[in-house]
């Protein structure tokens, strides 16, 4: 009888534990990625973006989860009026801040302040990763001890044909300046607002985002001041999904003169051409 007893004892025990054990490491693990430092933070900031959110925070985690990366995603509520927290909290793995000064550089800079990763990814609420996003990221950075941001362009998937390829020539125009600027008349480099990462130590040292710019040459003002630490990499291949609302609301043409008009006014007057910006939503 004793015998019986000490065998059922010991068969529940072993079932017991091929449950709880896995349970517990798992809990263990969670608890030590938490102590330790991400190797890259994404954050997004998110002004009245409850359309787009969802998608852009899904095509991060999934991009996370292929390349088994410790990192954290940091959504930046930007002073939004509908939905968009709400949206970011139903993620588990998403933390949500709040930034009630409305403007991007407000946004980026609160989330780099609370962020911990190594690497600070910076992308937009209505953009999509594509797959090996995230491996090209780390690659570089690892390969490159000089390299201090990594940018490319952006890929517009909800533009007619004839629009993308028109900006897929921009693309190349930049590229081209990107060349120019950084190689021959040193003057800086290139950054892709929504589209780049940057180190954090890097990012410490020049003191952060100027908050003092609204919207137009946020991306030149951070390369030009990042140029002077080290290596600003513009890649072509490194590319991100995002949507093309604000080229199909004011027009290629006209949304491309502007970019092109407050680049070149940051990089000689350090300070944009163009204040005023509207919010494109939708």
């Amino acid at each position: 009888m004793f015998a019986d007893n000490y065998s059922l004892f010991w068969l529940y025990y072993n079932k017991a534990g091929a449950i709880i054990k896995p349970a517990v490491w798992g809990i263990i693990e969670n608890m030590k990625q938490e102590n330790e430092q991400p190797e890259i933070s994404f954050v997004i900031p998110a002004y009245n973006e409850a359309k787009n959110l969802a998608g852009c925070l899904q095509s991060v985690l999934d991009e996370i989860q292929r390349e088994s990366v410790n990192a954290e995603v940091v959504v930046v509520n930007n002073a939004s009026t509908d939905e968009t927290r709400k949206i970011g909290e139903g993620f588990l793995e998403v933390r949500v801040l709040d930034e009630p000064r409305k403007g991007i550089t407000f946004a980026r800079q609160a989330g780099y302040v609370v962020s911990r990763g190594q690497l600070v990814a910076n992308i937009d609420a209505d953009n999509r990763l594509p797959v090996g996003w995230l491996r090209k990221a780390l690659a570089e950075f690892e390969e490159k001890p000089a390299l201090v941001c990594l940018s490319g362009p952006l890929i517009y998937f909800d533009l007619p044909w004839y629009k993308r390829l028109v900006v897929w020539f921009y693309s190349r125009v930049v590229f081209l300046v990107y060349l120019l600027d950084r190689f021959i008349f040193r003057l800086g480099s290139v950054v892709q607002g929504g589209n780049f990462v940057v180190r954090r130590k890097a990012l410490e040292q020049i003191g952060g985002f100027d908050t003092s710019i609204k919207f137009y040459g946020e991306d030149t003002d951070l390369a030009r001041r990042l140029s002077r630490l080290g290596l600003v990499k513009f890649y072509l291949n490194f590319f991100i999904y995002s949507s093309g609302r604000r080229l199909a609301k004011e027009g290629v043409v006209l949304t491309g003169f502007r970019y092109v008009l407050n680049y070149y006014s940051v990089l000689f007057r350090h300070k944009p051409a163009t204040d005023k910006y509207t919010d494109i939503r939708g």
